[in-house]
């Protein structure tokens, strides 16, 4: 190209506009990065009952080893800074509370703040009297399974999950929210612990993140269940199935097939029950799919 070929390429329309998009986009993806510093932070800045805690930690060379009464706690980076993301079940008590940190400098307690959440009521009539007050033999039962599924939400397996950002494992309305107070047939029972998404029987449930399947079962009240590990302590649960797809021990991709939507166990009809668990506590799935509602 010679210089007058040099000079009119310059001052071409067409050129001036791919150097001005091109300046656009570089702007843009400084500020994307500039912004995306912090992300996990803010994304799990919701420490109520049922909600989640992001505490700094700083930045050490290694990732710090956290614990919060007694579990292992999730710990991920958020750009040249270490966060611990604490989960904090519905039990929890505001006020302040404390996490064990063990780094290259020692062990030391970091205190964060807890703050209140009020959750609503929902009354549920069931023809099923038994999945109200459970015979003697159903709470034999209801034991048993109770125990294998603690054992299931105190596992911890080291490796950075997928994504914190969680696809919806159907599509469909949301039907009933997390934490809600439950009265079934008038008489109290445990909070909602999970999310409940309205969709027909048969509708494919997809893995939210990456996981590896870790308990699978046909039980009292929850009904046909899948227990997913995403990694370090972040394990989910899906129930009310009316077919599950996976083994156990099996490890499925992000958006891989799981299981189908059903009315097992005790349901009122086909709905999916989407349950997220850290450190062995129950928490607000809706926090991993931006839909949280303070």
């Amino acid at each position: 190209m010679n210089v007058e070929s040099r000079k009119n390429f310059w001052r071409h329309p067409a050129t001036c506009l791919f150097i001005v998009l091109m300046a656009s986009m570089l702007n843009a993806a400084s500020a994307w990065a500039q912004s995306a510093d912090g992300f996990i932070a803010r994304m799990f800045d919701k420490a109520v009952p049922g909600g989640t805690a992001s505490v700094a930690l700083g930045s050490s060379p290694q990732a710090p080893e956290v614990t919060y009464e007694g579990h292992r706690v999730m710990v991920l980076k958020d750009g040249d800074q270490w966060v611990a993301v604490v989960g904090l079940a519905l039990t929890t008590k505001p006020g302040q509370a404390r996490i064990q940190v063990r780094d290259h400098s020692g062990t030391r307690n970091v205190a964060f703040n807890v703050g209140e959440k009020t959750y609503e009521a929902q009354h549920i009539t069931l023809a099923n009297k038994r999945q109200v007050n459970p015979n003697k033999q159903d709470l034999a039962r209801f034991s048993r399974e109770l125990a294998e599924q603690t054992a299931a939400y105190q596992i911890y397996t080291p490796g950075v999950p997928s994504n914190v950002i969680m696809d919806h494992p159907v599509p469909g309305r949301l039907s009933s929210p997390f934490g809600l107070r439950r009265f079934f047939n008038g008489e109290e029972r445990n909070p909602h612990s999970g999310l409940d998404f309205a969709a027909p029987t048969g509708t494919p449930v997809k893995a939210p993140a990456a996981g590896k399947v870790i308990l699978i079962g046909d039980y009292f009240f929850n009904g046909r269940t899948v227990f997913l590990d995403h990694g370090q302590g972040m394990i989910s649960m899906f129930c009310h199935l009316s077919a599950i797809d996976v083994v156990l021990g099996q490890s499925v991709a992000r958006g891989e097939v799981i299981a189908k939507v059903g009315a097992t166990g005790r349901a009122t009809g086909p709905h999916l029950h989407w349950n997220m668990s850290l450190n062995n506590a129950r928490v607000d799935p809706a926090i991993f799919i931006g839909a949280f509602k303070p």
